[in-house]
This record gives C-alpha cells, structure tokens and sequence, in this order.
C-alpha cells in the first residue's frame, strides 16, 4: 500500500577528501528498518547511482543484533544490493523519505537535484522528511514550491561540528554540516552522547 510505504536513501558515495574509504553507516540503515518493519510499513531502498552502495567499514558490526539480522537475510541483502536508482522512483508512492547516514552522504545527498525534488513532493503531499546522523546532509537544498528551503525555521540535528572535530575529519569533509543547517535557516540542536569521547577515528 501506498499510504505504508516508506524509502530509505543510502549513499553511492566512498571517499573522503584525504583519500580514505567511506560511505553508509550501516546500523543507521538497520535499526530503522527494523523499526519500520515492526510497524508494518514496506520499504525501499534507493541510492544516488542505483545498484550497490558502498558500506563504511567501520559500521560493520554483526555483534549488533539489528545489524545481523539484516545481515544475514539474503533478500534483505540483496535488495540493499540492489538499491533503485533515484531517476527511477515516484514520489506518489511513498509516505515518508529516510536518509541514512555515513559520511558519503555530505557529497551526494545534497548535490542530486532530483533527490531534493523527490523530498519536496513528499512533504508537500504531507509525508515525511526525516534524517539521522550525516543523512541531514539529504535535507540540505530541498526547496518547496514557495521557494523557501525545507529547513527555513525548523528545528534539526546531525552530526555535529564538535563530533567531526573529535574524530578528526573535519578538513577531510567538504564542510561541516552543523554550519550548513544553521546557513538555510534550521533551528540547530545537537544531541548529547554520553560516548563521544569513545568514537571511532579513522
């Protein structure tokens, strides 16, 4: 059904400006899926290029129960695989658009025009536009028929610029996407993680 139907965007995006590899963060993927799923929603998966995107390899980890059930699920996996390029979806036929996070998302996801069209036709209709961690960096440029930006006003999070700094990449990112949510107007509230001291560096 339509009206349960919701599309998760992941990134075609693998490389940070030193050279090093990136791309989705896996457990961002999973965890909402799952969430979805228990709630009888179907889902889709799309990305930028279509096909299969690259997973950042720091985010595999099957001790996560999320995780390995995704896993391990052969359709599952297949159809992450096999993501729907993003010229080929109709909005009509989607309640809600997700934006999964990793860092390959702050090029792509802003960038793709017909992915920020997709997201204003969603709103408009009045779905929903939702984003985790660097998948806020898919709200950035989405401009609604009045030509104001989606994130004019509104009260947002992502990765913040404390966190890039920590993990020391913010000159390996093309900018730091806190800075870019506050510059179209959002309402920027970072989050509290008790473990940020104990995040992954590269």
């Amino acid at each position: 059904m339509k009206d349960k139907k919701v599309l998760i965007v992941i990134t075609s995006h693998n490389t940070l400006n030193d050279g090093k590899q990136t791309g989705y963060w896996l457990g961002e993927v999973t965890h909402f899926y799952h969430i979805l799923r228990e709630a009888g929603y179907e889902v889709d998966f799309t990305s930028p290029k279509g096909s299969q995107p690259p997973l950042d390899q720091r985010s595999y980890d099957l001790r996560d129960k999320d995780n390995r059930q995704f896993w391990e699920d052969k359709r599952l996996h297949s159809q992450l695989n096999n993501t729907i390029p993003i010229e080929a979806v109709n909005a009509e036929d989607y309640i809600a658009i997700y934006y999964a996070g990793g860092h390959g998302a702050m090029w792509d996801f802003p960038s793709n025009e017909r992915l920020a069209q997709l997201a204003a036709q969603i709103y408009e209709k009045g779905g929903f536009v939702c984003a985790v961690c660097h998948g806020s960096a898919g709200l950035l440029n989405i401009k609604l028929a009045n030509g104001r930006s989606l994130l004019d006003g509104k009260t947002v999070t992502g990765f913040a610029n404390l966190e890039e700094k920590l993990i020391r990449l913010t000159k390996a990112v093309p900018y730091l996407l806190e800075d870019e949510l506050k510059n179209q107007g959002a309402i920027y509230k970072r989050g509290i993680l008790p473990g940020l001291a104990r995040l992954k560096t590269y």
